[in-house]
């Protein structure tokens, strides 16, 4: 079992918060799960993570996870998204440490259920957010 603290800030163990959506594929309850668990799997560096969760509408045809280093993760407004939604969003910022150094992504992201599972599908992204 993974003692460390889950990288969305959830205030539980990976094993116990993001983990079993990022490595076993649990779906997730709500769009703001969904969303922390996309941010772990960036911080993990797992594609195939991102890769199930992106609405095929949206999905790049190769889908990375980044050469940064993800520090923290602040949510910032949850609109919808929860069990009984079939859409939500999500407004977060994502503090990061990059080539040019420490820096920050706010990011509006769209959600929406699609074959009972809750997936990516867009957001608007403003970078150096708050440096």
């Amino acid at each position: 079992m993974t003692e460390t603290g889950c990288p969305c800030g959830g205030g539980r163990t990976l094993d116990a918060c993001c983990g079993p959506l990022v490595r076993d594929g649990v779906p997730a309850e709500t769009a703001e799960q969904l969303m922390r668990s996309r941010y772990t799997a960036f911080v993990l560096n797992d594609a195939d993570h991102l890769w199930r969760t992106w609405h095929p509408r949206t999905r790049p045809a190769v889908v990375e996870a980044g050469d940064v280093r993800w520090t923290e993760l602040s949510v910032l407004e949850v609109t919808g998204g929860g069990v009984d939604d079939d859409s939500g969003v999500v407004e977060f910022e994502a503090r990061f440490t990059g080539a040019g150094g420490p820096d920050a992504l706010r990011e509006r992201s769209t959600f929406e259920r699609r074959g009972g599972r809750w997936v990516y599908v867009a957001a608007s992204v403003d970078v150096g957010a708050s440096g």
